[in-house]
C-alpha cells in the first residue's frame, strides 16, 4: 500500500485550515514531515482533478480550489489512486484446482460490498470535517 491518498488529504486538510492563505510546498511539506518535491507532485495531481489552485508570485502557494465541505475523501482518494480496488483479485489462479478455479468468483462480491463501503463512507466525510475534527483535538501536547 502506498501513502499517496493520506498524504493528498494531509495536505487538503493543512490548506483548509490556513483559511485562504496561499501555503507554499515548504510549509506544507515542513507539516506532512517530507520532502517538497512529493508535496509538489501531488498537489500537480490535486490540481488537475480541481481541487487545488495555485496562486503565483511572492507570497503566493497553493489553495483549495472550492471550499472544504465542498470535497470529499473520495473526492482526494480519486485524485490520487485510479481506481478504489483495495483488495485485488489473483489474475492467474490455477484453472484444473477447484479452489483456483473458483476462488476470484467467491470473493469478488464480498471484496465488492467492501470496497462500496469505503467509497460511500469517503463521500460522507469532508476536508472541512476533518479540519473541525482537528481543531476540536487542540494543539499537540
Amino acid at each position: 500500500m502506498n501513502t499517496r491518498f493520506a498524504v493528498a488529504t494531509h495536505i487538503v486538510t493543512f490548506l483548509q485550515t490556513q483559511q485562504g492563505r496561499p501555503a507554499s510546498s515548504e510549509l506544507i511539506a515542513s507539516s506532512v514531515n517530507t520532502n517538497p518535491t512529493i508535496i509538489r507532485r501531488l498537489l500537480s495531481q490535486l490540481s488537475k482533478a480541481g481541487l487545488t489552485i495555485s496562486q503565483m508570485g511572492a507570497g503566493g502557494g497553493a489553495l483549495l480550489a472550492r471550499p472544504g465541505d465542498a470535497i470529499t475523501l473520495l473526492d482526494v482518494h480519486k485524485a490520487v489512486d485510479e481506481d478504489l480496488v483495495i483488495f485485488p483479485l489473483h489474475q492467474e489462479p490455477n484453472p484444473k484446482c477447484p479452489v483456483g478455479r473458483n476462488i476470484n468468483a467467491v470473493l469478488r462480491g464480498r471484496v465488492a460490498t467492501v470496497e462500496k463501503a469505503m467509497e460511500q463512507e469517503l463521500f460522507r466525510t469532508t476536508i472541512a470535517d476533518l479540519a473541525a475534527d482537528i481543531s476540536a483535538a487542540g494543539p499537540a501536547g
